[in-house]
């Protein structure tokens, strides 16, 4: 069974006079997103972490809150929070008052985050990127699985039969993100946690080559495979008409390359044409723009060979206008979704 769904790292829209929008702006219109999300009858909606202009959401858990308050149905999670300049106390304690908020409809994926902006915003030093995330997840865990908490480590003090409340009954879901990092895919199943895979590129044979080393570690470890879960977030677009849908989503994922590269100097940023493009939002590959059938039939084929079972798609790049990203999350609630539900067993 597959949930689909829709997340997002904010969006600065361009307006119908050419400008942009400001970053404000841009959390208001993500929340009207989410409201629609809601109402067209998608499963999830995630809020990313980053820290530029380009990509305003810098405090997802927030949003959680906010959108537990907006919304009825929609399951809502961070897609990822950073841990490692995080307090995972503070993670855990705003992240258990957005689900009580919400009424239970929140979850969490954190993850060592795709870029370092926020370890000079913070105060970290990026050579601890993995010591910090590490520890934070331990921490984390032990947070998520007792409310009197007694820690230590190197990364901050320790902590002595802590009270730690708000608390959510069963615990908050975890799940640890990676863009396919084959260590935290081991990392993820030895600890026995949901799996969730932020993808650009490569191939359906790509990820479950990664998907199989989260499973056997998990095997290993003594899990149970039953109780494990992967998801995947990707890029991706809807629309009536496939080919306008793939045109116009090639502009805005180019467009948001190039803001992404003047942010950081032209760091970490690939390039792209048109012929890329199309060969990873063909069958098989890893962008999932088009018409409502194809973009259906292409989601449970992947589904057939990852086992997933959450599929969420960043559909707001660029600068793309906000009636047009709002016209692309309804086909993926009232068109993609019913066709994957239909076909992997739910109803």
């Amino acid at each position: 069974m597959m949930e689909i769904g829709v997340y997002s790292f904010g969006h600065l829209a361009r307006c119908a006079d050419g400008s942009l929008a400001s970053t404000a702006q841009a959390i208001a219109d993500l929340m009207e997103g989410v409201r629609l999300a809601d109402e067209v009858g998608l499963d999830f909606f995630g809020f990313g972490e980053h820290h530029t202009r380009s990509m305003p959401v810098s405090a997802p858990i927030t949003l959680l809150a906010a959108a537990g308050a907006a919304t009825s149905k929609v399951r809502l999670g961070s897609t990822v929070s950073v841990l490692g300049t995080d307090d995972p106390v503070r993670v855990y304690q705003q992240a258990a008052t957005a689900s009580a908020v919400s009424g239970g409809r929140v979850d969490l994926t954190v993850g060592r985050g795709s870029s370092v902006d926020s370890f000079p915003l913070f105060g970290y030093d990026v050579s601890d990127y993995d010591r910090l995330f590490a520890e934070k997840l331990d921490l984390l865990l032990a947070v998520n699985a007792d409310e009197q908490v007694t820690w230590s480590g190197t990364t901050r003090s320790p902590l002595d039969d802590a009270l730690i409340v708000p608390r959510v009954d069963g615990g908050l879901k975890i799940w640890l993100g990676t863009g396919g990092n084959p260590g935290s895919c081991v990392r993820a199943g030895v600890l026995g946690l949901p799996l969730a895979f932020g993808i650009l590129s490569g191939s359906t044979e790509d990820w479950v080559r990664r998907a199989d080393l989260y499973r056997v570690a998990a095997t290993r470890s003594g899990h149970d495979l039953d109780q494990l879960d992967i998801a995947v977030a990707s890029h991706g677009f809807v629309a009536a008409d496939a080919a306008a849908a793939k045109r116009r989503y090639f502009e805005y994922e180019s467009e948001a390359f190039a803001a992404y590269a003047a942010e950081h100097g032209g760091l970490g940023v690939r390039g792209r044409s048109r012929e890329s493009f199309d060969a990873d939002a063909a069958r098989g590959g890893m962008i999932f723009a088009g018409g409502p059938d194809e973009i259906a039939e292409r989601l449970v084929e992947f589904h057939q060979h990852l086992g997933h079972s959450r599929h969420i798609l960043q559909m707001d790049l660029g600068h793309i206008a906000q009636s047009e990203w709002l016209r692309a999350i309804e086909p993926l609630g009232t068109g993609v979704a019913p066709q994957v539900r239909k076909a992997t067993g739910r109803r």
